[in-house]
């Protein structure tokens, strides 16, 4: 129960990766070589050894990263055919305690890098229309007029959001195929004018040029090559949505096209370089440069559905990761929607306007794609290391340790190089990556941590046995002098080993105010690290009307906890596990089910001088996490309860120390009597 499906290898199955996986990767020759040419100074510097060595270096990336570290290896470690650095995690944690903080790196990372693709690739493609002449439209090479289109298009991406994107969803695959086959096509009629580009194939061309005195960015020439490279994190994050064997079909295509492109682009620098044209520009784009003027325009349109796609790609590739984020314990609960009938498909307000506003932020305070690429790629390196690390703990398990160090040394040192290359950039832009990283990270920290440090100060005396008090519970159904409170009273807490279960629980049925009910349900959501898990287990505690039970979901499922309560009372109510509930007064024949209410406790902090042995760091992160938990979605939204009847009754998160909170008796009056008679 709960498994996926498996998605066999077929040709549709492959067209509709083309739409979902590649988005990223598919758009990286609008910018690559843009890049390259800015590290030569100027056009002229980019004499055919210098461009030879660059192109080689983005084959061999493409080569290692791509395809054997994620195509051959990350994908095999897959969690119930999902993938993605948290369902790594979630198939490793339980191996080492170390294990958590690659993967919150590696998620802030991933999801900082969600807000940068969209404007590095929408703005490349825009930037194609600078100087041309579009029938009666004449556009002129000023920045803004840019600026101002790709932030249309970007808010025009954000808004549908809301609607779902399904039915814009079918057509990504044949656009991209397009877009590939025309890449792949320009590429190569560009690379048969100077076959001498073939060379870059040896990988004697990348390391010689890394040495060489053509280079004068020396290693750091790599955070350039780095970006032919920035979707491979998508081919394992995606795998869940169109199965390993349509990207194992796929990838062989994707990456030949995009190497004739490379190539090809490479070969028209080595016919132009010493142009009088170009030979003193540094900001020009290669990849429409190369294309024949008549052609440019719909060049212009492809790439700016492609960079569309790629951003869409990436924004829902965010809802996923926010998803399993929230199921892992990794960010607060937010307020999740599913506007298609596609099981996969969400949408999350809160994420999509926080990209969109730090997207459009992005794409104005950079303005040009070449400012952009300082900014991008070190995310994305981060979180590739990260993957290397948690890979690492998969392949010892699998293999050795001798395979799984030799793996984390070949790939950590390339990803290292990499990221000290990236890190160069970091006046230039790279700063607002790592601030939107470290901003996200200090949420996980705080909400992940924050929930361990409560844990800690919840004292073993506040839970009971709820055994115990099951006598009482039986005494309070039957007791009718006491009004009934609710046919069905739903308390959503965690009933552990033994029984054991908070004590505030109990007190709010029989202290407070005896709450009568015909059945007490005491449900436990459990996380459990199958992506799509749907199961349940029901203990009766030997009675008909005192029900236990455990809640399994996996990180990837909805929780609409009044849906499965439903399901469960009708299915034991079908086995005769416990009594049909016919209503007095309802509008449906032979209705057996009665009222339900759902009661959710929410915890507040008193002032946290009351326990003296709480340390500053327990205080800021225990606090922080309560600050998040009361603005974002409450529980009783997350449990899926918005048109159920819910209350919600607020608890002490520590309780008063007596020592702290203790009054000295300081004297006594008694009134004087009056014996006068």
């Amino acid at each position: 129960m709960g498994k996926k499906m498996v998605r066999p290898l077929s040709l549709g199955g492959m067209l509709v990766t083309l739409g979902i996986v590649y988005g990223d990767i598919g758009t990286s020759p609008l910018y690559v070589m843009n890049a390259i040419i800015s590290d030569a100074g100027k056009m002229q510097d980019a004499i055919p050894e210098y461009i030879i060595g660059s192109v080689s270096l983005i084959f061999w990336t493409l080569m290692l990263i791509t395809t054997v570290k994620y195509v051959l290896i990350a994908m095999r470690a897959d969690n119930n055919h999902e993938g993605g650095i948290f369902a790594l995690y979630a198939l490793i944690r339980g191996r080492a305690r170390w294990l958590i903080y690659p993967a919150l790196i590696g998620g802030a990372a991933l999801l900082a890098d969600g807000t940068l693709t969209p404007a590095v690739s929408v703005t490349s493609a825009i930037e194609g229309l600078k100087g041309q002449q579009i029938g009666p439209l004449a556009f002129s090479n000023d920045q803004i007029v840019v600026v101002f289109i790709v932030t249309m298009i970007l808010l025009g991406v954000f808004l549908i959001q809301h609607f779902g994107t399904e039915m814009i969803g079918r057509s990504f695959g044949p656009i991209m195929l397009l877009w590939f086959l025309f890449i792949g096509a320009m590429g190569f009629m560009n690379m048969l004018a100077h076959l001498e580009i073939l060379k870059a194939f040896s990988p004697y061309y990348a390391i010689q040029f890394l040495f060489s005195p053509v280079n004068k960015a020396g290693l750091f020439i790599l955070g350039s090559v780095f970006l032919a490279t920035t979707g491979a994190e998508a081919l394992y994050s995606d795998m869940g949505h169109v199965g390993k064997k349509n990207i194992y079909g796929s990838w062989p295509f994707v990456y030949l096209m995009l190497m004739l492109s490379y190539l090809g682009q490479g070969a028209w620098v080595i016919g132009h370089y010493q142009n009088a044209v170009y030979r003193h520009l540094s900001d020009i784009n290669p990849f429409y440069e190369m294309i024949p003027g008549q052609t440019r325009l719909f060049a212009i349109v492809l790439a700016t559905l492609a960079a569309i796609i790629a951003s869409q790609a990436l924004i829902t590739g965010s809802f996923t990761l926010v998803n399993e984020a929230i199921g892992l314990k990794f960010l607060p609960r937010m307020l999740i929607k599913r506007p298609g009938d596609i099981r996969s498909q969400m949408y999350i307000s809160t994420v999509n306007w926080l990209l969109c506003v730090i997207t459009v932020g992005i794409v104005w305070l950079f303005q040009t794609s070449q400012h952009m690429e300082a900014a991008y790629g070190l995310a994305i390196t981060i979180t590739m290391l990260m993957t290397t690390l948690l890979l690492f703990a998969f392949i010892k398990d699998r293999m050795n340790l001798f395979a799984a160090s030799g793996m984390v040394l070949f790939f950590g040192t390339i990803e290292l190089l990499f990221l000290a290359a990236s890190l160069v950039k970091f006046a230039h832009g790279g700063y607002l990556t790592l601030l939107i990283t470290l901003l996200i990270l200090m949420v996980m920290v705080v909400w992940y941590f924050g929930n361990k440090r409560r844990e800690k100060y919840e004292r073993t005396s506040e839970y009971v046995s709820l055994m115990d008090y099951r006598k009482q519970l039986i005494q309070l159904s039957n007791d009718n002098s006491e009004p009934l409170y609710a046919a069905n009273l739903v308390y959503m807490t965690i009933v552990g080993p033994h029984y054991s279960i908070k004590r505030k629980v109990l007190y709010s049925i029989l202290d407070k105010r005896p709450k009568r009910a015909k059945v007490y349900w005491f449900v436990t959501v459990n996380e459990t690290d199958a992506p799509y898990e749907s199961q349940y287990t029901v203990d009766m505690l030997g009675t008909r009307n005192i029900i236990s039970v455990q809640l399994y979901l996996g990180f990837k499922n909805s929780q609409h906890v009044n849906v499965y309560v439903r399901q469960i009372v009708n299915d034991l109510i079908d086995q005769n596990i416990i009594d049909s509930q016919y209503p007095k007064y309802t509008t449906l024949k032979n209705r057996r089910v009665g009222d339900f209410k759902f009661v959710v406790t929410t915890q507040q902090l008193m002032d946290l001088a009351t326990d003296p042995k709480m340390n500053r760091l327990d205080r800021l992160l225990i606090g922080g996490r309560i600050f998040l938990q009361n603005i974002t979605t409450s529980p009783a939204i997350w449990y899926g309860l918005k048109f159920s009847e819910v209350v919600e009754e607020a608890v002490p998160l520590v309780l008063y120390d007596p020592k702290v909170l203790h009054l000295n008796q300081k004297e006594v009056r008694h009134a004087v009597q009056n014996t006068d008679k």
